[in-house]
């Protein structure tokens, strides 16, 4: 099978040449385009989430030979998570080789945090079985770069660290609502609230509701610790 050059272009920005382009090709198909010739990625998928967490557990291990189970964890869920995986999906421009049905093109699939970093997860299964272990992992520790070194020495998302915070003050956990959402469905921006039982409040806004969540409990843990 011959690649077309718009794939040949992003496995030189994957860094690997594939022996076998059948799995690139189902590792970039989602699942709006599947069809009984032209499995989705959704297998690829799963398979690229466990080798992806192999890789970066042992290097977030290396990278801190005396942290405890507690300071590891948050660390590698923040590399791991699907935020994560788009960010990196973007840097190789993953999104502009992504085979999509009609109705996702229409939606801004290609721009999408949640098919980008499932099909990042795709791509990372389909090195592994293309070229095994090692090969995939040099890949992730490459396109990961600097992230294992610089992840936060305390990665806890925000809405859990003020969680925290209230229950060590013996307070009800925060509250968040949906205040506004605009924008078209392809873009939306969310304005969400999240409230203390002592009155505390703060609004932040996001394209989408998890990001606007953990902006506003950062914003107001941020007053309540320097307050």
């Amino acid at each position: 099978m011959k690649l077309a050059k718009d794939l040949i272009a992003f496995c030189n920005r994957l860094g690997h040449e594939f022996e076998r382009p059948d799995l690139l090709i189902r590792a970039l198909t989602h699942s709006s385009l599947s069809a009984p010739t032209r499995p989705d990625n959704q297998r690829l998928e799963f398979l690229g989430d466990r080798v992806l967490g192999l890789v970066l557990a042992e290097a977030v291990l290396e990278q801190d030979k005396e942290a405890p189970e507690g300071q590891l964890a948050p660390r590698f869920n923040a590399l791991v998570r699907k935020e994560t995986c788009a960010d990196v999906a973007r840097e190789i421009d993953l999104g502009a080789v992504l085979k999509l049905g009609k109705s996702e093109m229409k939606t801004g699939g290609r721009r999408k945090n949640a098919l980008l970093g499932d099909a990042m997860e795709a791509v990372i299964a389909a090195v592994y079985r293309d070229a095994g272990y090692e090969a995939a992992r040099e890949m992730i520790l490459r396109l990961w770069g600097d992230r294992v070194a610089q992840v936060e020495t305390d990665a806890r998302d925000p809405k859990t660290s003020l969680q925290e915070w209230a229950q060590a003050r013996r307070m009800a956990p925060p509250t968040y609502t949906e205040i506004a959402r605009s924008g078209p469905d392809h873009a939306p921006v969310f304005t969400v609230e999240v409230a203390m039982q002592s009155g505390a409040s703060a609004r932040a806004e996001a394209s989408s509701k998890r990001h606007a969540e953990q902006a506003a409990a950062k914003v107001l843990l941020t007053r309540l610790e320097d307050g």
